[in-house]
């Protein structure tokens, strides 16, 4: 079953944030996932929503998500992370 991160983003360091997107640019490469969607918010339609960017990776399946999250290249890049943003994510089965 195909699964998908969804990444919420609110950038706090622009140079910085750079760096990370690099760092996870790699760390995507083993893994067979692809980036279907990375965007700014145009709208907020229904309720609230506080960060301005997003993101969706599509993965095979929550298995292989999982293990890129917990890979030594992902976890790595956490720190770097934080400092560049406030960041939410969370994943979807389809």
């Amino acid at each position: 079953m195909t699964s998908y991160l969804v990444g919420h983003i609110t950038v706090k360091n622009d140079e910085l944030w750079q760096k990370y997107l690099s760092g996870v640019q790699e760390s995507l490469l083993p893994f067979k996932s692809n980036v279907i969607f990375r965007g700014k918010l145009a709208a907020v339609l229904a309720g609230k929503h506080e960060h301005d960017l997003s993101v969706v990776i599509e993965f095979p399946d929550q298995n292989t998500l999982t293990k890129w999250y917990n890979s030594k290249k992902y976890q790595s890049l956490i720190p770097l992370r934080d400092k560049a943003a406030d960041v939410v994510l969370v994943s979807f089965n389809a």
